[in-house]
This record gives structure tokens, sequence and C-alpha cells, in this order.
């Protein structure tokens, strides 16, 4: 079992493994720990692993085939801090593999409907600068995204012009 006191649940409909799969593959230091089958006792689909233990950059999770019953939505999502353009540029278009949406603002939802933001680590410092319009100029050019682009947020921070300019 984990040591971590909290772990989130992720309900598939009997695609969990797969879905496990996808996201081990995509983060380092990710590894699956466990996998339950199924007894026959509960509902749901009969075949295959019923949950599985797994981690995600040294994050414990569990994946439930759970059934149709119920869908990921937006409420709850997972952000991805990256450390400049190169790793969001890769756990953009890894996650994005297979299917996945471009949403807004950083936002994507992969192949199995889950949420993710990417985000690069710089962006929490640019929108809390004591500056109201700088936090202004870089939310305005946020908004105008879908895959943030780091060099255009530090530039929409640094430069009065950029924001009016609408670029």
């Amino acid at each position: 079992m984990s040591k971590q006191r909290i772990t989130p649940t992720l309900w598939f409909d009997g695609n969990g493994e797969a879905a496990v799969n996808f996201y081990t593959s995509i983060f380092k230091n990710s590894k699956v720990h466990s996998i339950t089958p199924h007894t026959g006792a509960e509902p749901g689909p009969q075949s295959g692993a019923l949950m599985i233990h797994f981690q995600l950059d040294g994050q414990d999770f569990l994946a439930l085939n759970g059934g149709p019953e119920f869908k990921f939505t937006e409420a709850i999502s997972f952000t991805v801090y990256c450390d400049g353009q190169k790793e969001v540029d890769e756990y953009w278009t890894k996650l994005l593999a297979g299917g996945g949406q471009e949403v807004q603002c950083g936002w994507l939802k992969d192949r199995f409907g889950l949420s993710w933001q990417v985000v690069p680590t710089v962006l929490p410092k640019l929108l809390q600068d004591k500056d109201p319009q700088k936090r202004r100029r870089v939310m305005e050019a946020l908004l105008r995204m879908k895959k943030l682009d780091v060099e255009a947020l530090e530039r929409a921070h640094d430069e009065p012009s950029y924001a009016a300019a609408g670029r």
C-alpha cells in the first residue's frame, strides 16, 4: 500500500490499464505498483484489472475500472509544472497523443477525457508580480493561448506595448 496518506482515484470505463500504460510512459519516475483483478463479486466489467495502483513522477494514484456510470469533467484536473518551453512542448505533445484535445490557457484533455494544465513554472511568478498592469498583461496574453508560450508570457509581463498590440 502507499505511504502517501491521500491517493487520487481515477474512474475508467474498462480502459484503466491502457490509461495507466499511457501515463506511465509519459512521466519519469513512474511505475505500476500492483494490479487487482476483478473478483466477479463487483458490478461492472468482469475481466481484466479492477484496480491499478500506480505512480506518476513519484505521486501515487489508483485507477478503477468501474464502468460507464461516471465520466471525467474539467472540475478535476492535473497541473504539470514545466521548467521551460521545451518541457511544455514535450508534455503538451505527449498528453495530446492518440486523440487528445487542445482547450485554452494551457489546458488540454487527453484521449481518456482527463483534463491537464501544462504550465511553465515562471507563470505563477509572473501572475503574482506586485505591478497590477504586468499581471493584467500576462493574463490577457494567457487567455489568447492554447499551449502556453513562455517567451510571449514574459514579453507581455516586461513590455507595456505587448498587450496593447494584441500579440
